[in-house]
């Protein structure tokens, strides 16, 4: 049995998963488990680090157990997450001196302008200013962390650590890009950044690629010892689980938000319209680049209509509603519930619902805002492409829980003039960390025999002239600057 299964760990913000996936890219068992939060102050966010690792041991247990096999029957083991977040350990105890600061939460805001003055580049949601941060405000935690007492980690290195039992603290070179704290042209932690942040080096993982043995885990963490094989960032892992592994190759993940990336190469495209150059991952000596943007709110936005709005029971009940009318009847929707992310990088921007008669009705509302979120969509992928130079793709890959949405995906096509295609699996984070860690240990031998494994569920394919995509998109434009705008702020 041993040698068919990769388990692969999908740790996100507000829940974590599991799945066990077999040598042709079958999902055998899957369990999911949502988080906790506590919101101590505006802008901050945080979670007990422990109970993410519990979490994670409980689901990686019922996802076995789904899938009617043992912890021995697993070849690998490998952990994707949500990036940025940043936990500071005991290496002695392994108990954390402080929760775990989430990814989204904004408190060194006002420390980003003086890092950026200084020359480092770097955002609210970077690890390496919450690093700071966690140093600064728990006692003698510095000079701890000098001695070699604590260890610092995002949540791959979190649980890679507790799986195996302090064995491994490492991190991937898809997770450090996301710190501040590295620089992706030397390989190395940033010295310079290091020493302005006053972060001392004996605190960090060590930096390993994606794709390799880091540990066995532990019978007591696990109830067996079996290889950690992956570590990656969630959005790469995607882009790996799509089968980007080409330069101009394009994801994009519809989840709460909608996360786009384009594979760069070897070398890192940089944009001046809110696109962050990331690297991709690490396999075979090879460091691929890749260029993100945000569509900030996407599948939000159709939670909104339902526990906003009370126009859906369900939000998978979207897609049927939107096709049973022709079209949005005028209606327009700017999903900007939260901002505009890429390329307009404007907080301050808000949803805006136009169009209304009295002829309007909940399709019409629910239509126009899954057209909303495909128009943003393409804002996005256009700046990346544009940035980083890439010819528009033969076709789009997308993945996550709003992939289901058949209306969406059409509506998509129609607007980029691209075949959309949607893989068997929407959890494409999770195929691709199981790609990683077999193809480590051998459950897959190469990348062509992933290729051979991978699976597409269905292609859109666009139904729109030229002259009728440029024509909504010019609307669309309109459209955004009234979101923008604020007039009644």
């Amino acid at each position: 049995m041993s040698g068919r299964y990769v388990l692969a760990i999908d740790e996100g913000t507000t829940g974590v998963r599991a799945h066990v996936i077999d040598q042709s890219s079958a999902v055998v068992g899957a369990a999911y488990e949502e988080l906790a939060a506590r919101y101590p102050a505006p802008g901050w966010f945080e979670q007990d680090a422990e109970a993410i690792w519990e979490a994670a041991r409980r689901v990686a247990a019922h996802a076995l157990d789904a899938a009617g096999l043992g912890p021995g029957a697993v070849a690998a083991i490998g952990v994707c997450n949500q990036r940025s977040t940043t936990v500071v350990w005991e290496r002695g105890s392994g108990r954390p001196v402080h929760p775990a600061i989430v990814w989204q939460d904004v408190r060194t805001a006002a420390r980003v302008p003086e890092l950026l003055a200084e020359g480092i580049f770097t955002n609210a949601m970077a690890s390496g200013p919450k690093l700071e941060w966690i140093l600064r405000a728990v006692a003698d935690s510095r000079q701890r962390a000098a001695a070699g007492e604590l260890c610092f980690g995002t949540i791959d290195t979190w649980l890679v650590w507790k799986l195996t039992g302090g064995a491994a603290h490492v991190t991937d070179y898809s997770n450090a890009s996301c710190t501040t704290l590295y620089d992706p042209m030397q390989n190395a932690w940033d010295e310079r950044t290091l020493s302005l942040l006053e972060i001392p080096a004996p605190i960090l993982p060590a930096l390993r690629s994606s794709s390799e043995v880091y540990a066995d885990t532990t019978r007591d963490a696990f109830g067996a010892q079996v290889p950690v094989a992956a570590m990656i960032g969630d959005q790469q892992a995607a882009l790996f689980g799509a089968m980007g592994i080409e330069r101009g190759a394009v994801k994009i993940t519809f989840g709460t938000s909608a996360m786009a990336d384009v594979n760069t190469g070897e070398l890192p495209a940089f944009s001046a319209r809110g696109a962050y150059p990331l690297v991709l991952w690490g396999l075979g000596g090879q460091r691929p680049f890749c260029l993100e943007g945000t569509t900030i709110t996407a599948g939000a936005a159709v939670q909104w209509l339902r526990d906003g709005l009370g126009v859906l029971r369900d939000v998978a009940e979207s897609a049927a509603l939107a096709a049973a009318v022709p079209d949005a009847g005028g209606v327009w929707v700017v999903p900007a519930f939260q901002g505009l992310g890429t390329p307009h990088m404007d907080p301050h921007a808000r949803a805006v619902i136009g169009g209304l008669s009295r002829g309007s009705t909940r399709a019409h509302i629910v239509r126009a805002v899954l057209e909303g979120i495909a128009y943003r969509s393409r804002e996005v992928l256009d700046t990346l492409l544009e940035d980083a130079g890439t010819p528009l793709p033969s076709r789009l890959r997308v993945d996550g829980g709003a992939a289901a949405n058949d209306f969406l995906l059409q509506h998509l096509a129609n607007v980029l003039g691209l075949p959309v295609e949607r893989p068997q699996s929407l959890q494409a984070s999770a195929l691709g960390t199981a790609y990683l860690a077999g193809l480590a240990v051998g459950v897959w031998r190469d990348l062509d025999e992933v290729r051979h494994a991978w699976r597409s569920g269905r292609v859109f394919e666009p139904r729109w002239s030229r002259d009728q995509r440029d024509d909504m998109l010019h609307r669309w434009q309109r459209a955004t600057q009234a979101a923008r705008e604020r007039v009644f702020a």
